[in-house]
C-alpha cells in the first residue's frame, strides 16, 4: 500500500493527504473527506452510495451487458453453423485434394 506521508489530495494538489477512500481509492485532505459509518469516505463516494436511483441502474446495466454478451453468443454460433454447413456442402473431390488436378489437367492443350 502507498505511504500517505507522500501523497496528495485529489482535490487540492498543495495539501497533504490524511486519508485514502477505501471506495475509490484515492488519496484525500482532511476537507474532502467525511467520517461514514465508522469509516473515512470521500464526498463523492458517499453521494453514490446514498443515491438510491443509482442502483436500479447498476442493475438494468448488468441486464444489458448480459444481454449483449448473450447476443453475441448466439452471432457467433451462427456463424460458425454457416460455416460448417458450407464446407460439408463442398464436394468430396475438394476435401479429397482432385477436383484442381481434374480442372487443370482438362484444360491443358493436347501435345502434338
Amino acid at each position: 500500500m502507498a505511504s500517505l506521508t507522500h501523497q496528495r489530495c485529489f482535490n487540492h494538489a498543495s495539501r497533504e493527504a490524511v486519508a485514502r477512500c477505501p471506495s475509490c481509492r484515492k488519496f484525500y485532505c482532511r476537507e474532502c473527506v467525511t467520517e461514514h459509518d465508522d469509516r473515512l469516505i470521500c464526498a463523492a463516494c458517499l453521494a453514490k452510495q446514498n443515491n438510491p436511483a443509482a442502483k436500479p441502474a447498476r442493475r438494468f446495466a448488468a441486464a444489458i451487458q448480459t444481454a449483449q454478451f448473450l447476443v453475441g453468443l448466439l452471432v457467433l454460433w451462427l456463424f460458425f453453423f454457416r460455416l460448417g454447413q458450407d464446407l460439408l456442402a463442398l464436394p468430396t473431390s475438394f476435401h479429397e485434394d482432385t477436383l484442381w488436378h481434374v480442372h487443370w489437367s482438362s484444360n491443358k492443350p493436347a501435345d502434338k
